[in-house]
C-alpha cells in the first residue's frame, strides 16, 4: 500500500500571519514555523494571536522537530509559547534566525532548555527520519530567509516560505534559481507556495529601490530625519545608517526590539555601523537637527511604540518640529489602517513632512507579485500546488496562476486552517478531515485563558459601559439595610432620573423576592440583572453590562 503524508495548515490560510503547518508521515510530525499575529481592533485587550497548537500539545511525543523559514515574528513569534508546551523540541533554523530566536527564548527564560540547531543551506540537508530536509536560499526582507525540500515517503514537497526574485539584493544574496532549478528536474509533488502579493501583476522592486530612496532624500532635510520601519527589516535600517554616514549624520536607535535586533545582527555579521556613528537617546540634544538620524519602531502605528509616542508627543527622549522629515518605511498590515493614519495625522500636526509608500518610494514589498510566482511555477514544475500564506482571495488568485501555468484543477487544493491535506504518489491532495485550529489569545501574563464570551463582554463595556448595583442585607435578619446603590461607568446617563428610577427598580425587586421568602444571593443578582437590565433598554435601547453586587453584613 502506497504511503500518504498529511499536511495540516494551524495557521496562515485565509489571513495575513500566524503561519504554522504540521506535515505527519509515519506518525511523525514536523511542524514549519510557529509564527503570531497581532490584535485588530475588535480583539479589546488582546496583545498577541497565537495559533491553536492543540493538535501538537495532544501528540508531543510524535513532534520530530520545528523547522524555521526566517526570523520574522508572523513565522517565529510564536515559538516561546509552543516550547513552552511542548518541552525542548529540536528548532532548527539558519544562522540569523537562530540568532533571533535565542534572543526571544532568553526574554521567556527557556533558552536554557531550548535545543537549537544551526543549519547552513550551503551545508543541508538534514535528516530528520521520515522526513529529510534541505535549505535553499531566497531573498526576503530579512536576511538568511529559505524555502524548504522536504523529502518524505509520499513524496518531495517544497515550502517556499516568503520569498521574492530580487536580482540586486543588499547583502548580495539572491533567490536560489539554479537550485530551484535542479529540483523542479528532480521532481516536486507539490509545492506550497506563499501568496501573499499573489493578486498583484508584475515584479516587486528590488530593496535597493527603497535605499536610492534615502539617498536622495536624506542629504536634501535640514532637520531631523526619522526612520520607521520593522524592527526586523536588517537591510532597510542598514541602508539608512549607510546613508546617515555618508552625510555625516548621527544614527540613534529607538524601540526595544529594534535595537536589540541591530545588536544581533551586527554581532552576526549581517550589519554594520561604524561605532562613533551610534550615540543614544540621551545624546540627541547635544546635536543639532541637521546633525541626526533616528531609526525607530512603530511603522504599523502600534500603541506603544516609539513612533506612535513620538507622534502624541509622548516619547521621554525624541520630539519631532517643523523641518523635521518623518520617513515611514513599511506598508501597513491589513487591520492596521486607522493607526498607522492617526500616527501620521500626529506627526503633521507636530510640523513634520511624513513620507511613506504613498507618496514616496520608501518603501517595496519583500513578496513576490504575480510574475515571481509564476517564475516559482515554471522553475519547480510541481504536480500538485497547495497555496499558503495569506487571505483566501490571496490563496484563489495564487490558485489560478497554477491552473495558468498547467498544473491541472483537480491537483489544486485550496484549504484553511484546520483542513487536513493528504498527499500520495500517483494521487492529487485532497482534504480528508479537519482538526480544531482556533486562535489562542495572549493577554498580559495569560495565555489561552481569554475566551470569546471575555470579548464580547469586553466589546459591550467599550459601546454601552456598566452599571454595578450594590445592595447590602444584614446577616441577623436577611433584610435590606440601606436602598441599593447604582453605579454608573462609560454609560451615558451617569447622573440624572434615570439612574434614581433604576435605584426604585432594584429597591422594588429585592424586596419582592425577599417577601417571596428567595434569600438565595445568586437568584437576587439573577432577578436584579434582568429586572434592571430591562428597565435601562425600554427607556434607552442600550445594554450596559449590568453587575449585582449583594453583601451580607
Amino acid at each position: 500500500m502506497p504511503e500518504t503524508c498529511r499536511i495540516i495548515a494551524l495557521g496562515g490560510l485565509g489571513e495575513v500571519g500566524k503561519n504554522m503547518t504540521v506535515y505527519e508521515c509515519r506518525g511523525r510530525l514536523l511542524v514549519v514555523d510557529t509564527g503570531l499575529a497581532f490584535p485588530r481592533d475588535e480583539h479589546l485587550g488582546v496583545d498577541l494571536l497565537l495559533p491553536d497548537f492543540g493538535y501538537l500539545t495532544e501528540r508531543r511525543e510524535a513532534v520530530r522537530a520545528i523547522v524555521l523559514t526566517h526570523g520574522h515574528e508572523d513565522h517565529v513569534g510564536a515559538l516561546p509559547y509552543v516550547l513552552r508546551e511542548l518541552g525542548p523540541v529540536p528548532v532548527y533554523g539558519t544562522r540569523l534566525t537562530i540568532g533571533l530566536v535565542k534572543s526571544k527564548l532568553d526574554e521567556h527564560g527557556l533558552l536554557r532548555t531550548a535545543e537549537l540547531e544551526e543549519v547552513d543551506p550551503e551545508r543541508s540537508p538534514v535528516d530528520l527520519d521520515p522526513f529529510r530536509i534541505e535549505l535553499v536560499r531566497v531573498a526576503h526582507s530579512i536576511p538568511d530567509a529559505v524555502a524548504l525540500v522536504i523529502e518524505t515517503p509520499a513524496g518531495r514537497i517544497v515550502h517556499t516560505g516568503d520569498y521574492k526574485f530580487d536580482h540586486t539584493p543588499v547583502d548580495g544574496i539572491k533567490t536560489d534559481v539554479g537550485r530551484l532549478a535542479e529540483i523542479g528536474s528532480l521532481g516536486v509533488d507539490l509545492l506550497l507556495g506563499d501568496s501573499t502579493n499573489a493578486e498583484r501583476p508584475g515584479v516587486t522592486q528590488s530593496e535597493r529601490v527603497v535605499g536610492e530612496a534615502f539617498r536622495q532624500i536624506v542629504p536634501q532635510r535640514r532637520g531631523r530625519v526619522l526612520v520607521s520601519s520593522f524592527a526586523s527589516n536588517v537591510h532597510r535600517m542598514q541602508q539608512a545608517i549607510d546613508v546617515a554616514v555618508l552625510c555625516g549624520r548621527k544614527v540613534c536607535v529607538v524601540g526595544r526590539s529594534m535595537r536589540k535586533n541591530i545588536n544581533i545582527a551586527r554581532t552576526l555579521g549581517y550589519a554594520s555601523a561604524p561605532d562613533d556613528t551610534l550615540i543614544k537617546p540621551a545624546e540627541l540634544d547635544d546635536y543639532r537637527p541637521e546633525e541626526v538620524l533616528i531609526l525607530c519602531t512603530g511603522s504599523q502605528g502600534e500603541p506603544l511604540s516609539a513612533l506612535t509616542r513620538i507622534a502624541y508627543g509622548d516619547h521621554p527622549a525624541v520630539s519631532v518640529e517643523r523641518g523635521d522629515t518623518v520617513i515611514i518605511s513599511a506598508k501597513p498590515i491589513p487591520g492596521n489602517e486607522l493607526r498607522v493614519h492617526d500616527a501620521i495625522n500626529g506627526l503633521a500636526r507636530l510640523g513634520a513632512e511624513v513620507l511613506h509608500e504613498e507618496n514616496a518610494l520608501v518603501h517595496v514589498s519583500g513578496h513576490g507579485m504575480a510574475e515571481e510566482l509564476r517564475t516559482m511555477l515554471s522553475l519547480l514544475r510541481p504536480r500538485a500546488v497547495m497555496p499558503v500564506h495569506g487571505e483566501f482571495r490571496m490563496l484563489a488568485a495564487h490558485a489560478q496562476l497554477a491552473r495558468e501555468a498547467g498544473v491541472p484543477a483537480d491537483a489544486i487544493v485550496l484549504a484553511e486552517n484546520g483542513s487536513v491535506v493528504e498527499v500520495g504518489p500517483g494521487a492529487p491532495p485532497r482534504i480528508v478531515d479537519h482538526v480544531e485550529a482556533g486562535i489562542t489569545f495572549v493577554d498580559g501574563l495569560g495565555v489561552g485563558d481569554v475566551e470569546d464570551v471575555a470579548l464580547r463582554d469586553r466589546r459591550r463595556l467599550s459601546e454601552d459601559g456598566i452599571l454595578i448595583i450594590v445592595a447590602t442585607l444584614a446577616g441577623s435578619n436577611g433584610r435590606p439595610t440601606a436602598e441599593p446603590e447604582v453605579i454608573s461607568r462609560g454609560f451615558g446617563e451617569s447622573a440624572g432620573p434615570l439612574l434614581e428610577e433604576a435605584r426604585d427598580e432594584a429597591g422594588r425587586i429585592l424586596r419582592e423576592l425577599l417577601d417571596g421568602d428567595v434569600s438565595e444571593i445568586k437568584l437576587l443578582q439573577e432577578h436584579l440583572h434582568d429586572g434592571v437590565g430591562q428597565l435601562i433598554y425600554d427607556r434607552t435601547g442600550r445594554r450596559p453590562m449590568i453587575l449585582p453586587v449583594v453583601i451580607e453584613i
